[in-house]
């Protein structure tokens, strides 16, 4: 062989090689991204209640695509993304209506449950509309039943979950205290409303973390993403009461799904 020729063929081998060698590292890449699943599943703060624009075929579990799930999604590109959370659920609803997209090829899930088992519409509602005291002993009675019955309720979705999906991480969100004490709000609750429903959220963020760190789970506290935020911060990421859209009421809007709920959950998947 000519020696001029080998410059040549040395360079042809070795393009071929880096050739070769990104296809089999970019076929790695893309198998990897090919098998990544994202399950999200929950209430009301999960499908993004508050935030608008809700996807009409999602009827009534209002989802929306400002939600911290599909807004992770959209930023992660996962291959799959099953978008299950819905608008009023309790643990029950979990676990009837919202596992089915869960396999072993489930990579990730997130969840915010918990909320509506423990009556916080109804809190907030008695709170709204009737004394101080009467509103204090409602949030008591949602305490003691988060002492009580809650964390069966949160094993059972759990241990749903895990045997589902085993090989998956599980992020398990929190609630955000709702009002800033002593903030801009010149009329609606008294401050010791105020500070007897940021307790209740407290607890039962407590108790939802413990059951989920038994199970082996990551609790995601979002409390500290909306400091400064919450109603009556002169910021609110969080609706007050609404009576043209009741709904909507003490759920985050777009800026706390986007700037409280994702950041939190981004850290965390």
């Amino acid at each position: 062989m000519p020696l001029g020729r080998l410059p040549r063929l040395a360079a042809w081998t070795s393009s071929l090689l880096l050739a070769a060698g990104a296809v089999l590292f970019g076929a790695g890449q893309a198998g990897a991204a090919a098998d990544f699943g994202y399950v999200a599943l929950g209430d009301s703060y999960s499908s993004g209640v508050g935030a608008g624009n809700y996807d009409s075929s999602s009827g009534a579990c209002k989802r929306t695509n400002r939600a911290y799930p599909a807004l992770w999604a959209a930023a992660n590109s996962p291959q799959s993304f099953a978008f299950t959370a819905c608008s009023g659920a309790r643990t029950g609803d979990v676990l009837s209506g919202q596992l089915g997209s869960l396999n072993s090829g489930t990579d990730l899930v997130s969840i915010t449950i918990g909320g509506n088992d423990a009556g916080f519409s109804d809190v907030m509602t008695t709170c709204v509309l009737q004394s101080e005291s009467t509103c204090v002993n409602r949030i008591n009675q949602a305490k003691a039943y988060v002492d009580a019955t809650l964390p069966g309720q949160l094993d059972q979705v759990y241990d749903a979950i895990r045997g589902r999906a085993p090989s998956a991480r599980v992020v398990v969100l929190g609630y955000p205290r709702f009002y800033k004490l002593n903030g801009t709000c010149v009329a609606g609750l008294t401050e010791g409303e105020r500070s007897a429903i940021n307790g209740a959220a407290d607890h039962l963020n407590a108790a939802i973390s413990k059951r989920a760190t038994a199970h082996g789970f990551t609790f995601a506290s979002v409390a500290g993403a909306f400091t400064g935020h919450e109603i009556c911060s002169g910021d609110a990421w969080l609706h007050s009461v609404n009576w043209l859209n009741i709904v909507e009421s003490y759920h985050p809007t777009a800026a706390g799904q986007s700037g409280g709920y994702l950041p939190v959950f981004r850290s965390k998947a």
